[in-house]
C-alpha cells in the first residue's frame, strides 16, 4: 500500500521510508498468509504458528520467546492482505554492517535493533514494531552490533557510567533524568574500586576456608578421644559427622566464590565486574563454630562424667 502524495503518515519513521514492502512470516520466510498477531504483537501466518506450537508442544512466540500458559487468542490482520508485494530492493548488506536476524541468509541491512526482542530488523521486517501497538512499546534503538552486552533499557545507550547512590550502572542520559544530582562515576573508576574489594574478598574467603578446616580436625579428633560407652560414643560421632559435613559445605561454597572471584579480577570488562561482584563478594551466613564445636566437647565430656560415676557405683 503506497501513500498518497498528499496523504499524512500515520508513524512519521513509517511515513520517511514508504510502505511499500511486505513484512514476512519469519516462520516460514514467505509473505503473509492469512497473518495473525499473538498477545506480545509478533506475526505470524495463521498456519505457521499453529504448527509451529504443535511441534514445539508449548504456546510460545518464536522470536521473543515469550511463552503463553494457555492458547491465546490470535487476533487477525486484515490490513495486510491489500497491501503490494514486497520490493526486492532491500538495502544489501556491505562489510561491518549489522545484518537483519529475520531475512533469509542475513543478506539486508538492519536499520533497528529492538531491546526486548533482542534483535536487528531491516526496514521492511521492522515494520510490525510501527504497526502493531504491543511492539510499539518495545524501545528501538539505532543498529547494536552486540545485542548480548547489556544497554539501558530505557534509553538504548551504552552504560558506561555508574551510580554510588543507588549501586546501579546508567547511561549517560540516565545522569540527566532519574540519577541527576546523584553521586556518579565511570564504570572503569568504580571498577578499580571493586578490584581492590575483591583481592580482600578473596583473601577473606581464603581465611573462612583454613579455619574451618581446623575446626574440622579439631572436631573429629574430640569426638574419637571422648572414651565414653559404645552406644554414646556413635551417637557422638554421628553429631560431629553432621557439623563436618555442614563445614564442608560451607568450604565447597567459599571455594566456589573464591574461584569465581579470581576469574573475576582478570577481567578487562568493567560492565561484568560491577555486575557481578555484589553476589560473589557477598559472605556467607557465618556461624559461630569455636562455640559449636566447643559446646559438643563440653558435652560429651559431661556424658564422659557421668559415665565414669555410674561405672564407679556398679564396682
Amino acid at each position: 500500500m503506497k501513500l498518497d502524495p498528499g496523504q499524512k503518515p500515520e508513524n512519521p519513521v513509517v511515513g520517511d521510508r514508504g510502505m511499500s514492502a511486505l513484512p514476512q512470516c519469519c516462520i516460514c520466510l514467505d509473505d503473509f498468509t492469512n497473518p495473525v498477531s499473538i498477545p506480545c504483537g509478533h506475526r505470524f501466518c495463521l498456519g505457521c504458528i499453529g504448527e509451529y506450537w504443535r511441534l514445539h508442544g508449548a504456546c510460545q512466540c518464536p522470536l521473543c520467546m515469550t511463552c503463553f500458559p494457555i492458547r491465546p487468542q490470535l487476533k487477525t490482520k486484515p490490513t495486510l492482505h491489500n497491501v503490494a508485494p514486497r520490493e526486492e530492493n532491500q538495502a544489501a548488506l556491505r562489510a561491518g554492517e549489522v545484518p537483519c536476524d529475520i531475512c533469509p541468509e542475513k543478506r539486508c541491512r538492519a536499520v533497528k535493533s529492538c531491546l526486548v526482542c533482542l534483535a536487528s530488523y531491516c526496514e521492511m521486517h521492522l515494520e510490525p514494531h510501527y504497526r502493531d501497538s504491543a511492539l510499539g512499546r518495545h524501545p528501538l534503538v539505532t543498529v547494536w552490533k552486540n545485542l548480548d552486552e547489556p544497554v539501558c533499557r530505557l534509553h538504548g545507550r551504552q552504560l558506561a557510567r555508574f551510580c554510588r547512590s543507588d549501586q546501579t550502572c546508567i547511561c549517560a542520559l540516565c545522569v540527566q533524568t532519574d540519577h541527576r544530582g546523584h553521586r556518579v562515576v565511570t564504570i572503569a573508576m568504580e571498577a578499580t574500586k571493586r578490584k581492590v574489594k575483591l583481592k580482600k574478598s578473596m583473601m577473606k574467603f581464603q581465611q573462612m576456608i583454613q579455619e574451618r578446616l581446623k575446626k574440622m580436625e579439631d572436631l573429629q579428633q574430640s569426638a574419637e578421644l571422648v572414651d565414653v560407652t559404645e552406644e554414646k560414643q556413635k551417637a557422638a560421632e554421628r553429631r560431629a559427622e553432621g557439623l563436618v559435613k555442614e563445614m564442608e559445605q560451607e568450604i565447597t561454597e567459599l571455594q566456589r566464590k573464591s574461584t569465581a572471584l579470581e576469574q573475576l579480577s582478570h577481567t578487562e570488562d568493567h560492565l561484568t565486574l560491577l555486575q557481578r561482584f555484589p553476589s560473589l563478594s557477598t559472605p556467607l551466613h557465618n556461624k559461630d563454630w569455636s562455640h559449636i564445636i566447643k559446646s559438643l566437647i563440653q558435652e560429651l565430656q559431661g556424658k564422659l562424667e557421668i559415665s565414669s560415676r555410674d561405672s564407679r557405683k556398679l564396682h
